[in-house]
């Protein structure tokens, strides 16, 4: 019976140091992508240049395969120009582990986060301080997709993978998802210098995407696409059943990442995100605001997830879904001028209000971050998809009330509404 106690607290304890370690690499990771040495990750820049080459190190000790016939790093780029004139020259970085059966190595996953950032900011750069030239870090955005993508390609390649997987760190993400549409592109075309990948896109079957994983609340995260094939929806489940990971799920995968690059071209997708906050395109998008523990978490449950995807038999159909502009105004005549939580983490009735915009409507009106918005114009809204859908019926121009819950405190602002932008 001694002998049992004592195996059961060694075992107890391997496992333990084994978290400790995975969270310890991970948080090396993002705070040397997140460092001031960097300067944001802006494409093409030096700052890109060293983000680059510390993954592509990763990936070579790693020893997983090339993808192009050049040596050591150059093997794992993907280069492409962009702007106006062509003259942004940064890459994809990408990797690639075969898969272990006969038949299904022929059928690939990608699972990928984007690598770049901001920059220093400025106008036009997509900051949320446009008048503040300083290093936008970018820890959550996307530095914690990056780590947790680097433990879970040292994960497969140690225990295998039925199928081939393509771990991508994409270029240009915040530029409009340039770095991912590059590769569809150049997955659609013939290259003989390509190697271990794909012949074409329709190698594809599956892409998980991981962007802004880095600030988990109440152990909340969104996956989106769980519609984009019928099998996706259950597995999401499984995996958070397996994790005790509470999910939300949103059926299309047109959501504001590189994800929206695959589903474009009907290859079924999983988009997960803990959600914006206050230091989202912010100078303050710094690693001392992450939750690592919630980092664990979501390599845990990512880990269940494409664990499920290279066990399938059968490659997972696709279903085309029409999007539900869950994050954009594009179907509104009016707009709030706050991010809502996607991640339906609230734990009272509502929609929590992540963001309120200074000087927008809401906060004109007396909202701030962080109050539950339980109705809108008289109307109930326990969720993103209401929400939405309460927004689709009203006018600019108009003053409504909004009935939000403030710790304990109920509270209604009434809320003139201004345009939203197209």
């Amino acid at each position: 019976m001694k002998n049992k106690s004592l195996l059961l607290i060694l075992t107890l304890a391997f496992v333990l140091q084994g978290y400790a370690q995975k969270q310890e690499d991970m948080r090396q990771t993002l705070e040397y992508l997140a460092s001031p040495e960097l300067g944001g990750r802006f494409p093409g820049s030096a700052g890109d240049t060293l983000a680059s080459e510390f993954i592509t190190g990763k990936l070579r000790g790693m020893k997983l395969k090339r993808v192009l016939k050049e040596k050591k790093r150059k093997g794992y780029y993907h280069d492409f120009s962009y702007g106006k004139t062509e003259q942004t020259t940064t890459h994809n970085i990408i990797a690639v582990l075969p898969g272990k059966d006969k038949q299904l190595r022929n059928e690939f996953i990608v699972v990928g986060s984007h690598y770049d950032h901001l920059g220093m900011g400025g106008q036009g750069s997509g900051s949320r301080r446009p008048d503040t030239l300083a290093v936008h870090p970018g820890a959550d955005d996307n530095a914690s997709g990056d780590a947790v993508v680097l433990e879970l390609a040292k994960y497969f390649k140690k225990v295998g993978s039925k199928r081939s997987i393509i771990f991508a760190f994409f270029g240009a993400e915040e530029q409009g998802l340039i770095g991912s549409k590059k590769f569809v592109e150049w997955m659609k075309q013939g290259d003989a210098k390509r190697r271990n990948l794909p012949k074409d896109i329709k190698g594809i079957v599956a892409m998980v995407n991981l962007d802004m994983v880095g600030r988990m609340r109440d152990q909340a995260l969104s996956v989106s696409g769980t519609g984009t094939s019928s099998e996706f929806k259950a597995m999401a489940e499984k995996a958070a059943e397996q994790t005790k990971v509470h999910v939300t799920c949103t059926p299309d995968g047109f959501g504001p990442s590189d994800q929206a690059s695959f589903v474009a071209v009907d290859i079924p997708v999983l988009y997960l995100t803990t959600g914006g906050h206050m230091e989202y395109h912010t100078p303050a998008d710094v690693p001392a605001t992450i939750n690592y523990d919630g980092m664990q978490l979501t390599l845990d449950y990512t880990r269940e997830l494409v664990t499920q995807l290279a066990n399938l038999p059968k490659a997972p159909d696709f279903i085309n879904v029409p999007s539900s502009n869950t994050m954009t105004h594009a179907n509104f005549k009016v707009t709030l001028g706050l991010m809502p939580d996607v991640t339906g983490a609230s734990a009272t009735p509502g929609l929590r209000a992540d963001i309120v915009v200074a000087g927008k409507p809401a906060h004109k009106a007396g909202l701030r971050s962080g109050d539950v918005i339980q109705e809108i114009d008289g109307k109930p809204v326990k969720d993103i998809n209401e929400y939405m859908e309460r927004l689709s019926e009203l006018q600019a121009g108009t003053t409504i009330p909004v009935k939000v819950l403030r710790g304990d405190e109920v509270i209604v602002f009434q809320v003139e509404l201004a345009p939203a932008k197209k």
